[in-house]
């Protein structure tokens, strides 16, 4: 649900990128804007703090398809900032715009909850009662190990400190509802949700996939063509020895199970990417021996591809 406050801001300047930007150029402006202004790397800055929390939540709504399209729709009907006080030669005021917008006398002298409910389905049987706060959006990062392991984030939203357990195995980009910890309700009404957007930051080794954890091992072209035991690094710190079978392809893919990351009900596997390396500089002697090894194989790898070829 779009907050009341969209009237006045405008995220596309937060992020200081046009409105018909993309999404790849609003997440690229949004992580250029995070690192400079990250309340980590600024202690004591409240300008950046600041900063970051307006970058935060226009990020929030503009990388969201549906928050974004009301977004835009509420700036276009309300046309922005240009709402100004009223008076006598002065501009519109809120209320005399919205009063024009639907039939002047017709609205009775309705109040802004009055209006809104008539443009979002209230109608004229709209009424104050409990109502639910809106939900609000945040922007967290965190470490691929405390993804994999499911940390707990403390995060500081509208002047209070929010935690929340980030679950195992967390996706980047994925959102995560906290319930609850959005604005005050009205009225009486429940508090709104907390939706929070999460950025896991990429392991030189590991990759995730759910609970399963992915990588990728170089081996030897002997080592492939005969077979050999090869120690694979597992993200506990230690390794485990995995066979690769004699004439393993690059690529091929080899699982060892339970060795990936431990969930609440079950535990994923690791799944090991092979690599045939290829020595970029070989000695004579070495380049003689392969050379008499190609002649001893008769067999061609491209025979079945120029064959699918000619169907």
């Amino acid at each position: 649900m779009a907050s009341q406050d969209w009237f006045s801001k405008d995220f596309y300047a937060a992020l200081g990128v046009p409105k018909g930007a993309d999404d790849a150029a609003i997440k690229k402006a949004y992580r250029q804007l995070a690192k400079d202004s990250h309340p980590d790397r600024n202690p004591g800055d409240a300008k950046a703090e600041q900063r970051f929390k307006e970058g935060t939540e226009a990020y929030t709504v503009l990388s969201d398809p549906d928050q974004r399209k009301q977004y835009d729709s509420i700036r276009a009907m309300g046309g922005g900032a240009r709402f100004q006080a009223g008076g006598p030669g002065g501009s519109q005021g809120f209320e005399d715009v919205f009063g024009g917008m639907f039939g002047g006398a017709q609205t009775g002298g309705a109040g802004f909850e009055d209006i809104l409910g008539q443009m979002f389905g209230g109608g004229a049987g709209f009424q104050r009662g409990p109502q639910k706060g809106s939900d609000i959006g945040a922007v967290t990062e965190v470490s691929f190990r405390e993804a994999a392991s499911g940390a707990t984030v403390t995060l500081g939203l509208d002047g209070q400190r929010v935690t929340t357990r980030i679950p195992v195995g967390v996706q980047d980009g994925q959102k995560i509802r906290v319930a609850g910890k959005g604005r005050p309700g009205a009225n009486g009404g429940p508090p709104g949700d907390l939706l929070l957007t999460v950025r896991v930051a990429k392991h030189p080794v590991f990759t995730a996939e759910g609970l399963n954890l992915r990588v990728t091992v170089p081996v030897t072209f002997t080592e492939a063509a005969l077979g050999a035991t090869v120690q694979v690094p597992t993200l506990d710190g230690d390794t485990v020895g995995v066979k690769v079978p004699g004439g393993t392809p690059s690529g091929q893919v080899l699982r060892v199970k339970g060795r990936g990351l431990k969930g609440r009900d079950k535990t994923g596997d690791l799944h090991v990417v092979i690599q045939v390396d290829v020595p970029r500089k070989l000695s004579r002697d070495a380049k003689r021996r392969l050379e008499e090894l190609a002649s001893a194989i008769d067999e061609s790898p491209r025979a079945n591809l120029y064959k699918d070829a000619s169907r």
